[in-house]
This record gives structure tokens, sequence and C-alpha cells, in this order.
């Protein structure tokens, strides 16, 4: 179970900030995000962990009714930005919680990485932190597998329930 997954507040508009030397931001008159930062956020953040981890069983926060989690992440982006002379920054904290409850795994993470300045240079770096900051989750994820049962796997299928016939 991915989730819940919260965005710092000043990423949750349509505009594309640029943090500026001074490390103040600015949005830039020039790029929007597509759609919501925060909901295209969960779902790439569940697409790569779901490649990473070759499974499909993977939801996001809040699961279906039905649906019991062998470990849940919960997720913290603070930051996630550049700017034309910035690098892209990426800081967040990640936990992976057990089945009962209990934290297997942990992390504060800070990423940076360089770009060529261009918006669209930018948004690659941005995209790029996020993959490594997936593969950091992925990696704690298989490193507890012997914990969690069937990571890649399907579900064992039970057993047909059978009932005896009237003689």
């Amino acid at each position: 179970l991915l989730g819940p997954v919260s965005i710092a507040d000043y990423l949750q508009r349509e505009a594309l900030l640029q943090r500026q030397e001074d490390g103040s931001l600015i949005a830039s008159r020039d790029a929007r995000w597509a759609g919501s930062l925060a909901a295209d956020i969960d779902q790439q953040l569940l697409l790569q962990l779901s490649s990473q981890l070759n499974s499909q069983r993977l939801a996001l926060a809040p699961a279906a009714p039905g649906f019991t989690p062998q470990v849940q992440i919960l997720m913290s982006i603070a930051r996630l930005d550049s700017g034309p002379h910035r690098p892209a920054v990426l800081e967040a904290q990640w936990r992976l919680m057990g089945k009962n409850g209990e934290l297997l795994d942990g992390r504060l993470v800070r990423l940076e990485q360089a770009h060529s300045g261009t918006i669209a240079d930018q948004v690659h770096a941005q995209s790029t932190l996020m993959r490594q900051l997936v593969e950091q989750v992925a990696s704690a994820v298989k490193a507890h597998d012997g914990e969690i049962p069937a990571i890649g796997e399907r579900a064992p299928k039970k057993a047909p329930v059978t009932t005896p016939k009237k003689e």
C-alpha cells in the first residue's frame, strides 16, 4: 500500500515554481504542470514502484475494502523544485511499515540533480530525482522481502470449497 503521500503545500499549484538565486520561489510565466502535481506524483510513484518490484499488487491509499497490505509505504515530499541556475532538489521522508504497523525501515532523503537550465531539462532532472527516490524505497522493500510474503508473485489461490454429497 502506497500512501498516504503528502506533498508540500507550495507544490500544490498549477504553475511550475522556479527557485531563484536568493532561495525564493517565483511561479513560471511560461510553464505549468499538465495536471495536479500531487495526483501525478502518486500515480508515478505507484507505476515506478510496480516496475521496480515487478509486482502488480500495489495500491494507493486509501485501499479498497478487502485489500490487506503486507507493507505500507508512507511518504512526505517537503521539496521538489529547481531554477534556471539552481539544481533540482528533492527532500522527502519515507517509512516502510510492516503488516502489524511496525517500522521496518525509513529514511530522510535529500537528492540533487544538475541540469542545463531550460524548463524541459529542469523537469527531466526532477523526474530523475523521483526515480532515485523510488529506487531507494524499492530496495528497502526487497531487503525486507523475507518478512513480506510473495513480493513480485501472485497470492496463492485458495483451494475450492467443496461440500460433501448426501448419500
